[in-house]
């Protein structure tokens, strides 16, 4: 599975993608960012308020209760907003 961190997300966790192998209970976005938040300081930090955190699955917006697969890529970023 392919993780990708974009701005803030990107700079607390310490790098920009990760390749990783989730436990079989990490079935959803929402229990990988539980469980990515348990792999470092850096994690906790950018995964302590997970309602500050978008996820996009496969370059597809998704919520916390979206199903993941062996092979998805899931993208973190922080809220987009315009002008």
């Amino acid at each position: 599975m392919q993780v990708l961190y974009f701005a803030w997300v990107r700079q607390r966790v310490g790098t920009g993608a990760e390749e990783i192998s989730p436990p079989p209970e990490v079935t959803d976005v929402g229990g990988l960012m539980r469980w990515l938040a348990s792999r470092s300081p850096g994690h906790a930090s950018a995964f302590a308020d997970p309602r500050q955190i978008r996820a996009a699955v496969n370059q597809e917006f998704c919520g916390p209760d979206h199903p993941l697969r062996p092979g998805d890529e899931i993208a973190f970023f922080p809220p987009v907003t315009g002008g």
